[in-house]
């Protein structure tokens, strides 16, 4: 059973603070000294490749499970996505930043995760609700040495290490992008076809989905291969169709979904 997450303005305290890194640290070498089978390694699964923080709420819990034969040691990092004018992406890496400057918070930000195991992250988001935001989340299983955070001695990392004789290249790292809608969400999408083209404005202030996104022959015949698309507020995304077919779709747009046969 999953162990709730800490409430948002609750801190442990000093002496807790000094159990839990006791408990990790014999975690940690607990889980290192199980047999490891010669071509052993993790392999990782974090869920949905796209989570949301409504605007009502500030916190979302992320499972990550290991499918794989041996231990995960997996290093949490966030990135807030900041788009410019036409809609091109810089990337600001959070991580080196002091606490009360990250908008999103990842905890822990070091994971254990045994073989056939899962454990949880809790993104906790501390910024301003005016308007949406985006972050990247990645989870990189990682070799781990001593002083990286994971309470292992350099015995135990060379250990783990020897035993992963593919070397750290096949240790492959997985992302996700969480969007966190502003306090206020306003949805206001207009759909419409012409000459077989879809065009879809977001005039809200909160991303669309278009789900299930096909371009069918007519309503649910001979369809192309389903598509998902995210569009952000503020932005209008055309598609290419044919005349005579029909573009189906889910328009979702938060907690609501509606499903679209659009023809023109």
């Amino acid at each position: 059973m999953a162990t709730e997450p800490l409430p948002i303005n609750t801190f442990p305290s000093m002496t807790h603070g000094v159990r839990i890194m006791n408990i990790f640290r014999l975690l940690a070498s607990t889980l290192l000294t199980l047999p490891l089978v010669a071509s052993a390694a993790p392999e990782l699964n974090v869920g949905a490749l796209y989570d949301y923080i409504d605007g009502d709420k500030s916190t979302l819990l992320k499972r990550v499970r290991n499918s794989g034969d041996t231990t995960a040691f997996v290093k949490v990092s966030v990135a807030e996505l900041v788009y410019d004018a036409t809609g091109v992406a810089r990337e600001i890496v959070t991580d080196g930043l002091p606490l009360e400057q990250r908008g999103l918070v990842a905890s822990p930000a070091r994971l254990i995760v045994p073989a056939q195991g899962m454990q949880a992250v809790r993104l906790l988001y501390r910024g301003s609700r005016e308007q949406e935001r985006y972050f990247r989340l990645r989870f990189v299983p990682v070799l781990p040495e001593q002083g990286d955070g994971f309470m292992v001695d350099e015995q135990e990392a060379e250990k783990y290490r020897d035993s992963l004789k593919a070397g750290v290249n096949l240790l492959a790292g997985y992302g996700s992008l969480l969007f966190v809608r502003p306090a206020e969400t306003r949805y206001q999408t207009h759909v419409g076809r012409a000459g077989g083209q879809l065009t879809v404005v977001n005039q809200g202030n909160a991303t669309v989905v278009l789900d299930h996104f096909r371009l069918c022959q007519a309503a649910g015949q001979k369809c192309g291969p389903a598509t998902k698309h995210h569009i952000l507020p503020g932005r209008t995304r055309q598609f290419d169709g044919q005349v005579g077919k029909v573009h189906q779709l889910e328009l979702i747009e938060g907690g609501n979904a509606k499903a679209m046969v659009v023809e023109g």
